[in-house]
């Protein structure tokens, strides 16, 4: 008799089939942080925009200045749009598409949650240094070395140790070119983070950079350009190929265009950071060749 004509109490599961299922617990989790800190860094994007035209806005000459000053809150607003709002997003997007593209559960939920509670300590940590002004002084790198140290652990050890180990466990044995694009996204973001960010601590709140002039300079544009590469953009460009296709019910137009936009884009990209260094201190050379990839960006741009 054909089980599919008993009723549901009397049908018996097939031994053969495997079943699994997915962890989307922690990504609504990482989906309301994202909503919430959109809300914290776009209200203060509307704060620091009234204290440009009404300078009274900064505190001057009460205590309060000390802390809520155009100075301390503006990077703030910078780290509060891109690392909570737009990282939890990255977080909630990749453990969603991953998981689907793997056909296999993430490795480690324990590994999730330490992600998404570190990472929102993270972003509390920034919180409250900043109009302290704990600060290294360096755009999108602001932070001191105990909290680089804590990105450290929670984005490469924690987040990169559960992605790798759920892509050696997949069932799908094809790499579909999303997860192409998470890959060069958590190893760059932790190159970039580790080296920009080496400096000899003198205090839990003062640390001083191991390169000096120029070179300060060129390894915190290789960083900053850089961090919009690969933590603004990579990540992005790997959820569009999985949602477009997805909304659009169509499959993707040309799968080896994408992996030519895919190699094209990761080794032109880095090379692009002394744009921001034009008319500086850099030798030309390195200006200018920072131009040409620059312009050259244009193509898988």
């Amino acid at each position: 008799m054909s089980t599919a004509a008993n009723p549901p109490e009397m049908q018996v599961a097939d031994p053969n089939v495997e079943t699994f299922t997915y962890n989307d617990t922690i990504v609504r989790w990482f989906t309301i942080a994202s909503l919430f800190w959109a809300i914290v860094a776009f209200l203060l994007g509307v704060i620091l925009s009234f204290q440009l035209v009404l300078p009274q806005l900064n505190f001057g000459g009460t205590p309060l200045g000390e802390y809520l000053s155009f100075g301390r809150l503006r990077p703030l607003h910078t780290n509060a749009a891109i690392f909570a709002f737009v990282g939890n997003a990255i977080f909630a997007g990749v453990y969603y598409s991953t998981q689907r593209l793997c056909k296999a559960r993430m490795w480690s939920d324990t590994l999730g949650w330490l992600n998404f509670w570190g990472w929102q300590g993270i972003i509390v940590s920034a919180a409250l240094s900043f109009p302290l002004g704990v600060t290294q002084g360096k755009e999108y790198a602001e932070l001191e070395w105990p909290i680089d140290i804590a990105i450290a652990v929670v984005w490469l050890g924690i987040f990169g140790g559960n992605f790798l180990m759920t892509l050696l466990r997949r069932r799908e044995r094809h790499l579909y070119v999303a997860l192409w694009f998470y890959i060069p996204t958590i190893i760059t973001v932790a190159v970039l983070h580790v080296v920009n960010n080496l400096v000899v601590p003198a205090s839990p709140t003062k640390s001083y950079s191991l390169y000096a002039g120029v070179q300060d300079a060129v390894v915190q544009w290789w960083y900053g350009h850089n961090a919009v590469a690969f933590f603004l953009t990579t990540p992005f460009l790997g959820l569009m190929y999985y949602f477009l296709p997805k909304a659009a019910q169509r499959p993707v137009f040309s799968y080896k265009l994408s992996i030519v936009h895919f190699w094209s884009l990761v080794f032109i990209y880095i090379w692009a950071g002394p744009h921001h260094l034009h008319y500086t201190a850099l030798p030309q050379w390195a200006s200018t060749l920072g131009m040409c990839f620059s312009l050259m960006l244009w193509m898988p741009s």
